[in-house]
Formats: structure tokens, sequence, C-alpha cells
């Protein structure tokens, strides 16, 4: 069933630490403006501007898009939509107390569909790759990564390498004396070797506010694209020409609330991402400010 609301529900963005924050940002291309209660907000030239939104209780952990359906995602389980009315057509559901605990995004790639996996809220962190066919959602495989460095959250594949974040939290699923600071993005060859790695930003993490980065993708401009844990924002990011630390370009307002999101890669500028409060799948369109 598809839903148009007048308007998507907005929440301010959360807090972040003043200290050293706008030299940072700034020096990224980030604008900053404050608000009255003295924190600082982003803002930016272009937004994601909302399209239509579909009903889909699975769409927990995120969503992931192929040529014709898309599918929502949830701990243990996936159902399949018509991308046109939204209609589910399949799912896929694992067994409770089974080797499926937690899915998180997921990426449709050559019939298959890849979703970033873990043990949270279980420590020590455990991750893998669990592989689905596309067309009938029957489990084709996994790829263990096992005790790595933290908690994959989403998976994407760009330059012939595969790219997976690894969360960190403060709280329930951390492990001591690891918070969010410690989220790490790896690149893996095609035999899983890792090849490098990135930290994030200290202005990023703070707005994860002791969550993490929980989805994320490649897109066509060569830039990363990732969300929180539950902000109505989208980060834009580029790989560093130097060190290690991922820098932020861009804050974008759109219409969801963190988790996995996904392109429509047959429709240039197409985000698909979710609102997991409602069970909902948001379709978006990446638009300039000015557009109306």
């Amino acid at each position: 069933m598809s839903v148009r609301p007048p308007d998507p529900e907005r929440r301010l963005p959360r807090p972040i630490a003043r200290v050293a924050v706008r030299a940072l940002i700034a020096s990224s291309g980030v604008a900053l403006g404050a608000c009255g209660d003295g924190e600082w907000e982003a803002t930016a030239a272009r937004r994601f501007e909302e399209l239509r939104r579909f009903d889909a209780p699975a769409a927990r952990q995120g969503v992931a898009v192929g040529a014709s359906h898309f599918y929502a995602i949830g701990n243990r389980v996936i159902t399949k939509h018509d991308a046109r009315s939204g209609r589910q057509v399949d799912e896929w559901k694992g067994s409770e107390g089974g080797p499926v605990i937690h899915l998180n995004s997921g990426v449709v790639l050559d019939g298959k569909l890849y979703c970033a996996h873990s043990n949270y809220p279980a420590v020590p962190m455990a991750s893998s790759i669990e592989i689905f066919d596309a067309g009938t959602l029957e489990h084709r495989g996994s790829r263990s990564l096992g005790i790595a460095a933290g908690s994959a959250t989403w998976i994407d594949r760009r330059d012939d390498r595969w790219w997976v974040a690894f969360a960190h939290y403060a709280g329930r699923g951390g492990e001591p004396g690891k918070g969010p600071e410690w989220t790490t993005l790896v690149a893996f060859d095609e035999g899983w070797r890792r090849i490098a790695a990135y930290t994030y930003p200290p202005e990023l993490v703070a707005r994860f506010a002791g969550r993490s980065n929980s989805g994320g993708t490649w897109g066509g401009d060569g830039l990363l694209y990732l969300t929180g844990h539950d902000a109505p924002e989208v980060y834009v990011l580029r790989l560093p020409r130097s060190g290690s630390v991922l820098e932020l370009v861009e804050i974008l307002p759109a219409p969801i609330a963190g988790q996995g999101i996904a392109w429509d890669r047959s429709e240039p500028g197409v985000l698909y991402g979710i609102v997991r409060r409602d069970g909902r799948v948001i379709v978006s369109r990446l638009v300039s400010s000015g557009a109306g």
C-alpha cells in the first residue's frame, strides 16, 4: 500500500560538540548555522525530497533495491516488494535461536542480495555477510568475518572492492572502552583480504549520539552517503587524500530515520530509506534546496 503524508515528521539534529567542530566542518565545505538554543546544525545546498512511501513492517534495519523490487530488512526477516506498488511478493524468515541474529543493511548485486550481519547486542562483536538469491530469497551462502573491527552494519561494492562498515556503540551492544569513535570503514579485495581502513571524523561521530553508522552506499559521484541510527539526515563523505580519517563534505536533510539506505540504480538520484518506528520504506530524490 502506498501512502503519501502531507509532510514527513522531522526531528532536530542531535547536539554536537562545539570544541573544534566549526573549524573541522568548515574545512570540509559544510556550512554551519547557529540555532536559537546555542546548538549547531548543518545547512546544505541539497536535500532529499520524498516521492512516495510504502508500508513494509519488516523494515526495521534497512532496505535494498533491485531492478524491479525492493527488500525490507529486519533482524531475522526479509520481505520482497514490487517497486511500483509496494505489494509484498515474497518473504524469508530465519528461525528464532538460529545462526542469523541481526541483519543490517543490504545491497543487490548480480542477482544476489548481500546483507551485513552481526551478533548484536552480544559481545565480543562477531560479523558475517549473508547472501540471498534476489529472485527467490533462498539463502545462498555466508562469508564469516568473525571477531573483526566491530559490528558489520552495511556493505557495498566499488572499484573491485567490498566496503563494510563496522560499528561501535556506547552502552548496549558496545564493548568496554570502545565507543562510536572506534567505528571503522574497511575495504576488502575480491578474496576478502583487508586492504584499507578509515575512521570517522569527530564531528560526525558526535552526531551519532552514542550509536553509530547504520547505513551507507557509494554514490555515482564517487562520494559516500551514510546514515546514523535515527537522525533524519544523510552524511556525504569522501576518502582522504592522506591519513585515515574520512572527510565530511555535506549533511543532507532526508525524510528518513537513519538505518540502512540504498540507491535505485535505475533512476539516478533516487534513494530508498526507512522509518523503522512506522515500518515504512521511504523513496526520495536528491534535489537542490531551492527546488520546489
